[in-house]
């Protein structure tokens, strides 16, 4: 049963072991600082200490408190507030929007419970797409669904993504979802890298000003009570890792700069601090030869004070990326903390070199207890955590936390995943599909093979025959077939463990038997072959035998026929350069821009024809 929340929760200053604090903090007419120090002046070290851990937490059914998440060793939401005093948490879950915003009220609830009623802060991964990566991205669920960031920047549009931040932001704030722990503005500049699908691509004037627009669409013209906190990410830029390898894990802990191009990954990140971005999260790779010290960079001090606080003056919120201190195991496997360099540390040492840094909350971590210890055996001054407890007030004031934490249930459902936000998401996803070739049927001299007539007899792998059915007659071969569409996905290797399979890595060559799979079913009849393009795959193999390649980047089948029968056209550009082969990709200096030699198509390429206006 769902019911219209109140705006407040009860103030707990009638509890008769309280009556001696001082509540001004509460005012909402009191300029924020001073309600800050108001309140930071009578926090015990506990409390402080609680500040410092943004970890996952889970829902319960039907939109309850939960008791534990036991694949993820999170303990009961009871636990984490009440007894180690946290109130930053990362939802890992979804579901009705009507119970995600009934479950924040009851948080909101425990936590108006506690001594001094400190709200929670609900902060999400992108929850906006197609993708499931529980260390990267929810699927969508309730919520509208858009293409990726790369798909994003393949529309070239700063409006669309500015809207798009927009109606991330209403949906967010209607479950109670306060921080978004994105966008990322990482320079995909090395084209194996597991991450870029979440970036705006290669270019770094693109990337600037589309992570601009979406810093924009979720905080507004400056934070206040309407916007969501936007966690910009990964300071100081990822891009630029060894091989292309991943910093979850150790083998890819190293960024390499040997194009001496340190700087120019810093760009977008100016570019956010311009628009007031709130929040920044270093990422987990370790400089190698250059003039920071080779430790991760939630630990270098030179980055995080020396670049981020004291070259850029930022005085916002800086959170680690998940995971730095503590060892921990992802559905029964072991996953060491992202401690590069400093693994030798102990959990406490770790921790105090982060401090020492300049980070304000460790991600992914649940441990007070332990910055409890460093201060009462006088290793860390009270005073530092003070610095990064205003901090962490003063974005919850706000945000409006203090005084209006709840939210309405009702206008939840409504909200999220509204018909509006719905067909927004769905013609971003037509815009951002990128026409790569597209040629006469059988290589012959006639008309180019799209847009297809509907009514076609049409042969599809990957594609719902239910949702094909709707613009042609499906044919169970290709030999019976006038045209064939066949979604497919980047190659990527596959390791040893689950986890490690959620973050596609290595080759970008297809396989000798899908190149020949696809070649199989073009010589039978003119084929479409779309591309989810989360890293810039090889193509060279196929690119002239099949009479059609798309490229895209979180399209649903719909938006993708809509282009083949002629509904819509063509609009996107490529993100990156497309390279022609593995040794060129080999060859390639991870830090540089579009320095893969003789790419089959370069940044920008993007075909199109003639298809009747948008309704």
């Amino acid at each position: 049963m769902t019911h219209r929340a109140p705006t407040t929760v009860p103030d707990s200053s009638d509890h008769e072991v309280e009556h001696d604090i001082d509540r001004r903090y509460r005012d909402p007419d009191l300029p924020t600082a001073e309600r800050v120090e108001i309140l930071l002046r009578q926090m015990t070290l506990a409390e402080k200490a609680g500040l410092f851990f943004h970890d996952m937490i889970s829902m319960g059914e039907g939109g309850e408190l939960s008791e534990g998440d036991e694949e993820f060793h999170l303990p009961s939401n009871a636990t984490f507030v009440l007894e180690h005093q946290m109130s930053h948490f990362n939802l890992l879950t979804g579901g009705d929007p009507r119970q995600m915003a009934a479950w924040h009220n009851r948080i909101q609830e425990l936590a108006a419970s506690t001594r001094l009623g400190i709200p929670v802060t609900i902060s999400s991964d992108p929850r906006n797409s197609y993708s499931d990566n529980p260390l990267a991205g929810l699927l969508a669920g309730s919520f509208s669904v858009w293409p990726e960031a790369l798909g994003l920047a393949a529309t070239r549009d700063a409006d669309l993504v500015r809207r798009f931040g927009d109606v991330v932001r209403r949906e967010y704030r209607a479950v109670g979802i306060r921080v978004a722990l994105h966008p990322q503005v990482d320079l995909a500049t090395e084209p194996r890298w597991a991450r870029q699908l979440d970036t705006f691509g290669e270019d770094v004037e693109l990337t600037s000003r589309l992570g601009t627009a979406y810093v924009e669409g979720l905080q507004g013209d400056r934070l206040g009570t309407e916007s969501v906190s936007a966690m910009i990410k990964h300071f100081p830029g990822g891009g630029a890792q060894k091989d292309g390898e991943d910093p979850h894990f150790g083998y890819g802990r190293e960024q390499v700069y040997p194009g001496g191009q340190f700087e120019l990954h810093l760009k977008p990140f100016e570019a956010a601090f311009a628009a007031g971005v709130s929040q920044v999260m270093p990422y987990y790779g370790m400089p190698v030869g250059t003039e920071h010290e080779e430790v991760g960079f939630g630990f270098n001090r030179s980055v995080i004070t020396g670049l981020l606080r004291e070259r850029y003056g930022f005085d916002g919120i800086v959170c680690t990326d998940w995971g730095l201190l503590t060892d921990s195991e992802v559905s029964g496997e072991p996953f060491p903390a992202r401690a590069w360099g400093v693994e030798h540390l102990d959990q406490s040492d770790r921790m105090l070199k982060a401090l020492d840094a300049g980070v304000d909350q460790f991600g992914g971590e649940k441990c007070p207890d332990v910055l409890i210890g460093l201060v009462t055996s006088g290793r860390v001054d009270e005073a530092r955590l003070d610095q990064s407890v205003r901090r962490l007030l003063r974005e919850k004031f706000i945000l409006g936390l203090f005084d209006q934490p709840l939210v309405d249930v009702e206008a939840a459902g409504r909200i999220v995943g509204s018909p509006e936000f719905i067909a927004a998401g769905e013609e971003a996803q037509r815009a951002s599909l990128t026409l790569l070739t597209n040629r006469a049927a059988n290589g012959g001299e006639g008309a180019a093979v799209l847009p297809a007539p509907r009514g076609s007899r049409l042969y599809v792998e990957g594609i719902p025959r239910e949702m094909a059915a709707l613009y042609a007659q499906v044919v169970d071969t290709p030999e019976a077939a006038d045209i064939a569409v066949i979604r497919t996905h980047a190659p990527f290797e596959t390791r040893p463990t689950a986890f490690e399979n959620y973050f596609h890595a290595g080759s970008l060559e297809f396989a000798a038997e899908t190149s020949a799979h696809l070649r199989e079913i073009a010589s039978a009849v003119p084929t479409i072959v779309d591309v989810f393009l989360d890293r810039p795959a090889v193509l060279t193999p196929i690119v002239e035998d099949v009479a059609a390649i798309i490229g895209n980047w979180g399209a649903g089948p719909g938006a993708l026929l809509d282009l083949v029968f002629g509904e819509a056209a063509p609009r996107g550009q490529l993100p990156f350069d497309l390279p022609s082969s593995t040794e060129a990709v080999e060859a390639s200096r991870p830090d540089v821009p579009f320095d893969t030699a003789s790419p089959l198509f370069r940044f920008g390429h993007g075909l199109t024809y003639d298809a009747p206006p948008t309704p």
